[in-house]
């Protein structure tokens, strides 16, 4: 069930996020290559596009574009694998604090403006998954998939047909609006329902329908203390200085 992952989605506390995100995480994590140059690239790109009316701010358009993005620096496989496996570091040393709270936010948002539809969804890769029917699984990150069946250059060794509930139409938000991209967050949950290997163009298919969400660090950031988040820093500063001055 992805027990690693970072999968707060804020629930009940996303304006004290917004407030901690903005006096604390987005500066510092301005400082980082290549999330400093894809942000000022998307924040350059969004200035000559209108916002499509759904509620977005432009920080949620700048995530959705950071994501999406793409070559050269394909921010989103790096980000990944930091949601995936970074749990214990959320809240210090994890370096996407506020690209995950405004991607997560962009999602929920872009959902309540299509009345929480569901969505049949289709992903490829030429990753190797194993998972056995009737299990219950979370894919742990962001995933990308398509409202289109037949996008092979993705993959051909694993699909997936995905019954989404919390996924959301990125619409004409993502860098590569023809892929008719939904974006299903962390926390949402799925039962294997099915499997084939009956089709000419994919070595197995996985049948994937929408259970509920599992957040198991929902607003465990936002209600901590301010000095929180620094005092491992501190601690290491003060050994440090002390472990000099016996040199």
């Amino acid at each position: 069930m992805a027990k690693n992952s970072i999968d707060d989605r804020y629930s009940t506390c996303a304006r004290k996020m917004e407030e901690k995100v903005q006096s604390i995480f987005f500066q510092k994590e301005m400082e980082n290559e290549p999330f400093k140059t894809v942000w000022q690239y998307c924040v350059k790109k969004i200035e000559n596009t209108e916002n499509g009316g759904e509620g977005l701010t432009n920080y949620h358009r700048e995530a959705i574009c950071a994501y999406t993005a793409g070559p050269p620096e394909n921010l989103y496989l790096t980000f990944n694998n930091k949601v995936r496996t970074m749990r214990d570091a959320y809240g210090s040393s994890f370096p996407f604090h506020s690209l995950h709270f405004w991607l997560t936010t962009a999602v929920q948002i872009l959902k309540k403006s299509d009345k929480n539809r569901c969505y049949t969804t289709f992903r490829r890769t030429d990753a190797i998954f194993t998972g056995d029917l009737k299990q219950e699984i979370r894919l742990g990150q962001f995933v990308s998939t398509s409202f289109e069946s037949n996008l092979a250059h993705f993959g051909t060794r694993t699909c997936f047909n995905i019954t989404t509930c919390y996924g959301a139409d990125l619409k004409s938000y993502s860098e590569f609006e023809d892929e008719k991209e939904v974006l299903i967050p962390p926390y949402e949950k799925f039962k294997i329902i099915g499997k084939t290997t009956k089709i000419p163009d994919c070595e197995i298919v996985y049948i994937l329908k929408s259970t509920g969400v599992q957040s198991d660090l929902n607003c465990k950031l936002a209600n901590k203390c301010h000095g929180d988040y620094f005092l491992p820093t501190l601690i290491y500063a003060i050994v440090t200085f002390h472990l000099l001055l016996n040199l």
